[in-house]
């Protein structure tokens, strides 16, 4: 993909910014959540093409560190690309639809008919369907290369600023937004800077954001597995004491496992012969889907809850792992930062319709308004969870059945809970 020229030279008596690109915004980060937003941006890149628009179209430039020689090879150097695959909801599916991208993104989706929720040692469990809910499917599981993919083809189409390979070397705030000074020399002019690198990059930190985090003293194992039989669309989740473990239905009999466990027990089951890491996850998981047949390359990492310090300011918008991270077993680390890409996008559209500019303060308080109560529930949703499952009690244990049981029953409890994580409600 090569970078296409979307800005013009500032007119101003200063000479160094005389020399840079100006754009209304700067995404910093090309990778699902980069990418996603770029997509959704599009409609506010194209209104050229429509004479009655009052509006000028939007100017976006995105800055990827990674380089991406042509889309067949784009993953292979994209770090959020990798073996992994991500459950998307359905409100994610319906997102993606309104980007005009679902119908690519489905040739490889596996669809998730059946959420099942249970405990090692305890009768309780609960099984959510989609057509108890009323939808096709709960949600669906895609790998990561192939959402990738998608989404960067589709960047080829737009009208954006593509620089790539490229790092931010400085990022200075200006009155109307940020100057960034990129390490090969080039000078960008945000009006609304948007870090979505993951928050690796240290520009958080630069610019005096810090971000709280609280370890779960756990890792995530993850690794594809063949099962013994077909998986019906059903995905688990199994709580033990050990830690949480998720599959999720891939194509084929394959699934995706994610497995949290103690870092020093996460190493040990690293170092296993396959035949002798497929035995502990029998044992650990139960036989309620199966036998597991064969095991992928394994990887691992750890957990922690992180949340930036601050998720806007006046010409700066914060999303994904660069403002918060989640523990995995829920599924709502994703789902989460993409339903903030559709508020931003809303927020600039409304922003624009009063006449303000991408990075106006007003526009960061609506975005901010308009995601508070969704990341502050799923975060407390998604770290409960673990928490509540995470206490080894016997009496708990018995309790917590009981409610697993008790929310199979209450039907209008279990659809309420189960469009909410699916993002339909909030």
């Amino acid at each position: 993909m090569s970078e296409r020229e979307a800005g013009h030279p500032a007119e101003s008596a200063d000479g160094i910014e005389a020399q840079a690109e100006h754009f209304d915004v700067v995404i910093i980060g090309g990778g699902l959540v980069g990418a996603s937003l770029a997509c959704a941006l599009a409609p506010l890149m194209e209104r050229h093409s429509e004479a009655c628009s009052p509006q000028a179209p939007l100017r976006v430039a995105v800055v990827e560190a990674n380089e991406l020689s042509s889309a067949a090879d784009m993953p292979r150097f994209q770090p959020s690309f990798d073996a992994r695959a991500s459950a998307i909801a359905a409100g994610s599916r319906q997102r993606f639809t309104a980007f005009g991208l679902w119908e690519a993104m489905q040739e490889h989706a596996t669809p998730i008919r059946t959420i099942h929720v249970s405990e090692r040692g305890h009768l309780g469990a609960t099984r959510m369907r989609a057509e108890e809910i009323g939808v096709p499917a709960l949600g669906h599981v895609i790998p990561n290369a192939w959402m990738g993919q998608v989404l960067h083809r589709r960047l080829a189409e737009l009208s954006l600023a593509w620089y790539c390979p490229a790092r931010v070397a400085e990022i200075v705030v200006t009155a109307d937004g940020h100057h960034l000074m990129l390490e090969d020399g080039r000078q960008l002019v945000a009006g609304l800077t948007v870090l979505a690198d993951g928050g690796r990059s240290g520009l958080k930190e630069r610019l005096g954001i810090h971000s709280a985090a609280q370890s779960y003293e756990q890792h995530a194992l993850i690794a594809t597995v063949e099962m013994s039989q077909p998986h019906q669309g059903v995905a688990y989740e199994r709580f033990t004491s050990e830690g949480p473990m998720a599959l999720l239905p891939l194509a084929g009999r394959r699934m995706e496992l994610v497995w949290t466990r103690e870092p020093d027990d996460a190493e040990h089951l690293m170092t296993l012969p396959d035949s002798d890491f497929l035995t502990a996850l029998q044992r650990a998981f139960g036989e309620r889907a199966g036998r597991f047949r064969r095991v992928g390359q394994r990887h691992t990492y750890p957990l922690s809850l992180v949340r930036a310090s601050e998720g806007t300011r006046p010409g700066l918008a914060v999303l994904g792992n660069a403002a918060h991270s989640l523990h995995p077993v829920a599924g709502q680390g994703f789902n989460l930062a993409l339903r903030g890409v559709t508020d931003l996008v809303a927020a600039i559209e409304a922003g624009q319709a009063r006449g303000e500019p991408a990075g106006a303060s007003s526009v960061l308080s609506d975005f901010e308004t308009r995601r508070s109560d969704d990341r502050d529930n799923v975060v407390l949703f998604s770290d409960g969870l673990i928490r509540l499952f995470g206490v080894d009690s016997r009496w708990l244990g018995h309790a917590r059945a009981a409610g697993l049981i008790g929310l199979n029953l209450i039907s209008p409890l279990k659809r309420l809970l189960a469009r909410r994580s699916m993002g339909i409600e909030r």
